[in-house]
């Protein structure tokens, strides 16, 4: 992801520091310093934000289930990986694209290279997390007597291990491609895909990789779930309610993973063939669209743990130092035990 720390906060060095010859040649229809000026506010502020709330929220995820062995089912092992990746894409990330908009890249050729790195290995684990998640609920609504042998903790480490191992090697070439450069004509050190690298050749393949692949397989299994789960004429009340609240969660979390990262997607993948035009409006869009990919690591704690009965149960337990009483189960175990079955025990 080579523009999501580098590119456009080159942009915003270039607005600041262009002056004089090193300008000569390139048109601005704005005010270019006030624009590189807000940029260098804004941009660290927002991103400041984003990374103290996805830091405090996926570090809950994680002290949860730490301090619950009770918590450490096939799912919550699969959420505590998500929440692992995010805090590594929020680590690696956000401070470094912050520190790239107000100044030049400081950090040297080789941590250029380790960022950039890390940066794609993250984002694909987070992503590809998800992707596991899905597949987990499909087996255990979909197959959930033949995926009992399946799904079990130590099968969720070895996915999760065998997801990590492939995506570590799959993203080696980042540390070729990228780089620190010197640009004279924008007066300032960038750290970017080198020149001799082509970066739509790198950038439509992780386009690809990284949001149309997994989106595709995302949806595919989360569909065949709710097609086996509103199969059937005879329901209760009781199981269309919980029905329409997993179809609602399941929509919820597309939607969401869709929404936040197709922008800045589409965005590098038209900057790469170099059609995206340089205006106010664009500059701001570019702005919106990383803000909101990085909002993503915020929000699946919320989605993925926080929405969950045992989650909020254990987090009090972590707050008050013990147990709140159980709610009274009037249908009985039984009965409860088949809903939760019913609408696919989403988390």
């Amino acid at each position: 992801m080579e523009s999501a720390v580098a590119n456009l906060a080159n942009l915003s060095n270039a607005l600041a520091n262009c002056s004089g010859e090193a300008c000569d040649g390139i048109k601005f229809d704005f005010d270019r310093e006030l624009v590189g000026k807000i940029l260098m506010v804004v941009v660290p502020l927002f991103f400041g934000m984003i990374g103290i709330l996805g830091l405090a929220g996926n570090s809950l995820v994680v002290v949860v289930v730490a301090a619950n062995p009770e918590m450490r089912s096939t799912t919550n092992i699969l959420i505590i990986n998500l929440a692992v990746a995010d805090l590594l894409f929020i680590v690696f990330c956000i401070p470094f694209t912050a520190t790239d908009f107000v100044m030049p890249w400081p950090f040297g050729n080789i941590w250029c290279k380790i960022v950039q790195y890390l940066i794609i290995v993250t984002a694909y684990a987070s992503v590809y997390t998800l992707v596991l998640m899905s597949l987990d609920r499909f087996l255990a609504v979909v197959h959930p007597i033949a995926s009992m042998s399946w799904r079990t903790k130590d099968h969720a480490v070895l996915a999760i291990c065998i997801a990590w191992a492939v995506i570590l090697i799959f993203s080696t070439p980042a540390l070729m491609i990228h780089g620190e450069v010197n640009d004279v004509a924008e007066n300032l050190t960038a750290c970017r895909i080198l020149p001799q690298y082509e970066w739509s050749h790198f950038q439509v393949p992780f386009f690809v990789t990284s949001y149309v692949l997994p989106l595709t397989l995302i949806c595919m299994f989360y569909m065949c779930m709710l097609n086996r789960l509103w199969r059937g004429s005879r329901a209760s009340a009781e199981s269309r309610r919980g029905k329409k609240r997993v179809t609602r969660l399941i929509l919820v979390v597309v939607g969401v993973f869709a929404a936040c990262w197709f922008p800045i997607q589409v965005i590098l993948v038209i900057k790469s063939v170099e059609k995206f035009p340089l205006t106010p409006a664009t500059l701001i869009l570019q702005i919106t669209s990383h803000i909101l990919a990085y909002t993503n690591s915020c929000v699946n704690p919320i989605l993925y743990a926080f929405l969950s009965d045992h989650f909020r149960k254990s987090f009090r337990k972590i707050i008050y130092c013990r147990p709140r009483p159980e709610p009274i189960n009037r249908l009985g175990p039984a009965t409860r035990t088949t809903r939760a079955a019913s609408t696919g025990d989403i988390l």
